[in-house]
């Protein structure tokens, strides 16, 4: 089973460390866009008419910003168009500031559910800083109006003047909320965005304060029963994210919308991020492709380390040596000599210890 990406640009105001592609200012544009989306997602489900598809993730932006009928016309053809299976895992990310009863009703109608909401801090002070849209308060309300439902939240470390305490805090309010699932996000001040000025300064906390930061959260959450199966993902069992699974184990999807990215038959490509590129292409008959590349050989296998050492289960050998004709100790032989303290191989697998996950990008460069 494949996965569809449907991105929906628009949002009420940027925050001060984003660097996705949104729009705080082209609401205006946003039917017109849908319009060429649903024409996007007819063109790729004739393309990949053989392929069925087991989940599907509306993100952005502030897909939640929008009118409701729009990003439930979109599942609407998304389901009239693709194979995707009845039991479909549906998700549909949420700015707590922008949910609604009418907008949850008609949510569910569609097929929604699972939902992501992203409150970040539980300090309102600091979400004033990052420029969210939204209080505490209103995460609160929002998680009420998701009760008994599937739902993620979306938690931030390494931001100003952060402790342990602050973590905590958040925590706390996240699980208190009824979350089945929390991601745990570093912050990664990207050059361009305001908060890079921050970082400049020295504003933020060092590489080692965040590795602290994490390793509180990952023992926090584990203990009160929610089990990491990412470097930044904890779920309750059974409420893993399927859509993202299918990423860290390198299965195919396709990307609807603005820089909404794919990856299809070992080919990767990926839509321009402006909207008036991207609209002028899909009217014109055209696909809004702005790069593409075939993957092969050696880069499936680097991929393929990549992803699955960023999961706790890593790699299944068995299935390495099928894929690529030789045990992966034998492949990296050399590789292990250096890097084979931070590895563990138990069950049939091998995995980065999950006391140097957090810091896996420095272990797995040597794989790839």
């Amino acid at each position: 089973m494949a996965g569809i990406y449907v991105h929906v640009p628009f949002c009420k105001s940027k925050c001060t460390y984003c660097d996705f592609a949104s729009y705080p200012r082209e609401k205006d544009k946003a039917e017109l866009y849908f319009a060429c989306l649903y024409k996007e997602a007819k063109a790729r489900a004739n393309q990949y008419a053989g392929m069925n598809f087991d989940t599907v993730y509306v993100g952005g932006g502030t897909p939640s910003f929008v009118d409701e009928k729009l990003v439930t016309g979109a599942l609407k053809q998304i389901k009239e168009k693709f194979s995707v299976s009845e039991n479909a895992e549906i998700t549909v990310e949420i700015n707590p500031g922008t949910l609604t009863e009418n907008k949850l009703s008609a949510y569910r109608a569609a097929g929604v559910n699972r939902y992501s909401l992203g409150l970040q801090s539980a300090d309102d002070a600091m979400l004033v800083k990052l420029n969210r849209i939204h209080t505490v308060a209103d995460y609160v309300e929002a998680a009420k109006m998701l009760e008994g439902e599937n739902f993620n939240a979306d938690a931030l470390i390494g931001l100003f003047d952060q402790t342990v305490k602050d973590v905590e805090n958040t925590l706390s309010v996240i699980i208190g909320s009824g979350a089945s699932h929390v991601s745990v996000y570093a912050l990664r001040p990207e050059e361009g965005t305001p908060i890079f000025s921050n970082y400049l300064n020295g504003d933020l906390p060092d590489e080692d304060a965040v590795a602290d930061l994490y390793a509180f959260a990952a023992e926090y959450l584990e203990k009160r029963g929610f089990y990491r199966y990412e470097v930044s993902n904890f779920a309750k069992k059974g409420c893993e994210s399927r859509h993202n699974l299918n990423y860290w184990q390198r299965g195919e999807y396709v990307g609807l919308g603005v820089a909404a990215s794919s990856h299809v038959k070992n080919r990767r490509f990926t839509n321009t991020a402006v909207i008036d590129e991207y609209i002028k292409c899909i009217l014109s008959g055209h696909f809004a492709e702005i790069s593409s590349e075939e993957i092969s050989g050696d880069e499936i296998r680097s991929e393929y380390v990549m992803l699955a050492l960023r999961t706790a289960a890593g790699i299944d050998l068995a299935e390495f040596e099928k894929l690529f004709g030789k045990p992966f100790e034998k492949q990296f032989e050399k590789q292990l000599e250096t890097q084979g303290r931070y590895m563990e191989f138990t069950g049939g697998r091998v995995r980065i210890k999950p006391e140097y996950l957090f810091v896996q990008n420095s272990v797995i460069i040597n794989f790839i």
